[in-house]
């Protein structure tokens, strides 16, 4: 039981949350389900989960809430599942700084699939490895953009000597910018390198972490070049 992936899994309907939570357990994870965000909020403190997974509509504190309250806590890897691909709810919980989302209705498998993407971009046992990316092309040492330090074995990025505090999903996009200075990168790239799709997946989710890591190292430092992608100024 020690070494499985817990997940907290937040969600108000029972009948998805207890089908869910079956599937999940089935597939070797432990969880812990919860049917509002104030009672998850509790469980997410007195667990401290491997990864959550929040529903956006939930009572009492509401999944975006909820992100956000975890996110100012740690860094644990949160994905938001929403009931529309199209809603404003979906840049809300990557705003929150939620690493990725899963539209409803869902997929059991392709659930596993993408909880599992994550866990391997933080290192979790359930990845089942590493993640291929072009970010294992940066060597060790620290890097200098200007202002900006960023120590690549020490995971740690300076601005103007201040430490900046990055999720992993943000630090890891930073190496992937990081590793080919200058060079455009495109949207669906940095999917498959940041986030594992091997697939086509909505860029909305690298708009946004584009976006919160602008915030924190600075609004020119990363170009955006339309029509083709986003590159880091050398």
């Amino acid at each position: 039981m020690a070494d499985q992936t817990h997940v907290l899994f937040v969600e108000d309907d029972d009948v998805i949350r207890e089908a869910t939570q079956l599937a999940l357990e089935r597939d070797g994870f432990a969880v812990t389900a919860m049917p509002d965000g104030l009672s998850g909020l509790e469980a997410f403190r007195a667990n401290r989960p491997d990864i959550a997974l929040l529903d956006v509509m939930v009572p009492g504190l509401d999944g975006v809430s909820l992100c956000r309250r975890i996110r100012d806590e740690s860094t644990v890897p949160v994905i938001m599942l929403s009931a529309r691909a199209d809603s404003i709810d979906v840049v809300l919980g990557l705003e929150a700084g939620a690493d990725d989302y899963v539209t409803k209705p869902f997929d059991g498998a392709v659930l596993v699939a993408r909880i599992r993407a994550v866990l391997r971009r933080f290192g979790h046992a359930s990845g089942s490895g590493q993640a291929e990316s072009g970010t294992d092309a940066v060597t060790g040492g620290v890097l200098t953009f200007g202002d900006l330090e960023i120590d690549t074995e020490g995971m740690e990025v300076l601005r103007a000597g201040q430490p900046v505090a990055l999720t992993p999903t943000e630090m890891r996009l930073l190496l992937e910018f990081s590793s080919a200075p200058g060079t455009v990168l495109s949207r669906d790239k940095l999917l498959e390198r940041v986030w594992d799709y091997g697939w086509g997946g909505d860029t909305r989710v690298v708009d946004v972490h584009v976006q919160r890591l602008r915030q924190k190292i600075g609004q020119d430092r990363i170009e955006t070049v339309r029509g083709f992608g986003y590159k880091l100024k050398a």
